[in-house]
């Protein structure tokens, strides 16, 4: 899967030109006025920030919202002309039930099968990695050891890894701890077997508790995107658009070194 990701990644550089071409047309071809009745209904853009993904969120020392995803929110209000909400929560679950309830406008979550029954997306704009943690004496050393009997996972509920794995794993059983940033914790306070999640957040972990290690390689790449309520089909095409000319632009890129985010890539130009 490693060289999937490094297949996909130098496709995205080799397709900047071509993808800023499509971006531009389907950018043009996409109702603002439209977009901006079903985006800002309420007379401003509500922004749901995940805070449980290291990779697009977090507060700086002053408590301020920041991130590869606030960036591309507040660009895509500029652009609008529309006021700026930015709404945090602390895990992808709650996004998503925020997304239900139409209580947001737009959210930016990981591409699920399962999340698709409520919710429309853009194409990806940055891919990341799901990987293991486990203890340093345990004798799981492969991805593929983990989907055994008498295995238990803990996974942050409604995550992307928690509906990836709901579907995948056969034999080993899933605990869920209540956000993503309470996985490692709940792992060791509960002595369990294996901390499912995204990769940045279970390295910080891994230096934060000491004793533990990472298994090697992925058990899955996430694709994350933006996500608008379903049937807001001209707010679903303008973001559409939009994304992939921030993705051909640089801007995501440019983004992720901004902000010091190390092992996730700028997904590949939508075809």
């Amino acid at each position: 899967m490693h060289d999937r990701l490094t297949r996909r990644t130098f496709c995205a550089a080799g397709a900047l030109a071509l993808g800023g071409c499509a971006a531009s047309g389907r950018s043009a071809r996409a109702d603002p006025k439209a977009a901006i009745g079903e985006l800002a209904s309420t007379g401003k853009l509500r922004a749901a920030i995940n805070l449980g993904n290291p990779i697009l969120a977090s507060r700086s020392a002053s408590g301020e919202l920041r991130g590869v995803s606030v960036d591309l929110v507040s660009e895509a209000a500029r652009r609008l002309g529309v006021p700026l909400e930015l709404v945090p929560f602390n895990s992808a679950g709650t996004v998503v039930e925020a997304v239900k309830a139409r209580q947001v406008d737009l959210a930016f979550v990981a591409i699920d099968p399962v999340r698709a029954a409520d919710m429309d997306y853009t194409a990806p704009y940055v891919i990341i990695e799901g990987a293991y943690l486990v203890r340093e004496a345990s004798a799981l050393r492969r991805n593929e050891d983990v989907d055994r009997a008498g295995t238990r996972v803990v996974v942050g509920r409604g995550s992307a890894y928690d509906l990836f794995l709901t579907r995948e794993i056969k034999a080993a059983t899933l605990v869920r701890a209540p956000t993503s940033p309470a996985v490692t914790d709940m792992f060791l306070a509960q002595n369990l077997d294996v901390a499912a999640g995204v990769r940045q957040q279970l390295e910080a972990d891994a230096r934060r508790v000491g004793g533990v290690r990472m298994l090697p390689g992925r058990f899955m790449v996430i694709e994350q995107a933006m996500g608008v309520p379903k049937g807001r089909t001209a707010a679903q095409a303008w973001l559409s658009g939009y994304i992939e000319e921030m993705k051909a632009s640089g801007f995501v890129a440019q983004a992720l070194v901004r902000h010091g985010i190390e092992g996730a890539a700028v997904a590949p130009a939508r075809a």
